[in-house]
């Protein structure tokens, strides 16, 4: 974290000194890197050092506060210069840096490398002085020596038969919620409202605002209703959402509907928003920090970050284009994208609710934990 931290405070800095060109390019690879790392070993370090039942909501709430933080610094971005935005940046990064220096380290992390006294010391700070740590203590130890004799696994070893389920579904879910569509729809919503013929600023702002309220709701409710229960429902919202704006532009390229069209879009716009904010953005971070046995948890969660942000990547480089091939037919296919993901959830996605990362380390990588 601390590292990730001062390559965005560089980034950051070099935004706001830039006299060329390429210096910003630059810059904003530094801000790209740190945000790469920071995007998954928060989560991880999360769900390592909080319980069971608060679990969901702790990790969820990163999501929270990245959609906060995007939401603020959309709405700053219509008043303010860039160069004092990135200015704003260097604050986060600074505190981040310095609380790191303030929080002990991962119990999991410690008893992976020995360090039992350390772990249990962690434990006793994390939970409170006066709460038994001790069946706790010992289930993180049980499962952590059977994981002793495994070497600390290299990339190509994520692809055998006993990673195959957890490798599965934290690349799937990553790959659903990308090619679902939604970088496309919030990087160019301007110019999806202008299209559709409605008021871009007040779409956009519309969208904004409705992300953070709908990311806490997603957020109080990962560890209340599960995290299978909010990916359906939020999968189902999304695919809702894109059938009514593929539907606002089929009917304007029939020439019907002129007056329902744009009001269409918006709705369609609003509740993939909302529906994405309650389950799609958050969760599948919060179960891809639950699924992978500590041996594997750097080389997998790099893997499952790069697949999602080179989705990203896709999807923003393509919606331009896809727009250009058909309008509706853009959004009718991240319609099925999105309806595929609720089957695919229901198959192959475990609930993770209730349970310690031990439990559904050892459940879905049964050979690792028996080997």
């Amino acid at each position: 974290m601390a590292f990730s931290e001062l390559l965005c405070l560089a980034g950051n800095l070099a935004i706001v000194f830039a006299k060329v060109a390429w210096l910003l390019d630059i810059a904003r690879l530094l801000i790209g890197v740190g945000i790469g790392i920071i995007s998954y070993v928060v989560p991880v370090y999360v769900a390592e050092i909080t319980p069971k039942n608060l679990r969901g909501v702790f990790t969820a709430a990163h999501q929270l506060m990245i959609c906060c933080g995007v939401s603020t610094m959309w709405l700053a971005g219509n008043i303010l210069h860039w160069r004092i935005l990135a200015l704003i940046g260097i604050v986060p990064s600074v505190l981040q840096f310095l609380g790191v220096f303030f929080i002990p380290e991962s119990p999991r992390w410690l008893a992976k490398n020995s360090r039992w006294g350390e772990c249990e010391d962690v434990l006793k700070h994390l939970r409170g002085q006066h709460v038994d740590t001790s069946a706790e203590a010992t289930e993180i130890r049980e499962y952590t020596e059977t994981l002793q004799h495994l070497s600390e696994a290299k990339f190509l070893d994520l692809f055998q038969k006993e990673y195959t389920r957890s490798l599965i579904v934290g690349v799937g879910l990553m790959v659903f919620q990308q090619f679902g569509g939604v970088n496309g729809i919030v990087f160019y919503a301007s110019s999806i409202f202008q299209s559709a013929g409605f008021s871009e600023r007040v779409g956009t702002i519309a969208m904004v605002t409705l992300q953070v309220p709908m990311t806490v709701v997603g957020t109080l409710l990962m560890d209340k209703s599960g995290r299978r229960p909010l990916l359906m429902i939020s999968a189902a919202g999304t695919c809702l959402g894109c059938f009514l704006t593929g539907l606002s532009f089929l009917l304007q390229d029939l020439h019907m509907g002129n007056t329902e069209a744009p009001i269409l879009a918006l709705i369609g716009v609003l509740m993939f928003t909302a529906f994405f904010s309650l389950g799609m953005g958050g969760a599948p971070w919060v179960i891809m920090s639950e699924i992978f046995p500590i041996n594997v948890n750097g080389s997998a969660g790099s893997l499952v970050t790069v697949v999602n942000w080179l989705g990203s990547w896709i999807i923003s480089f393509a919606f331009n284009f896809l727009m250009s091939w058909s309008s509706p037919g853009t959004f009718f296919l991240f319609c099925v994208i999105c309806g595929l993901t609720v089957v695919f959830v229901a198959m192959l996605v475990p609930e993770t609710k209730d349970r310690t990362l031990e439990e559904i380390q050892a459940s879905m990588n049964p050979l690792t934990s028996s080997s």
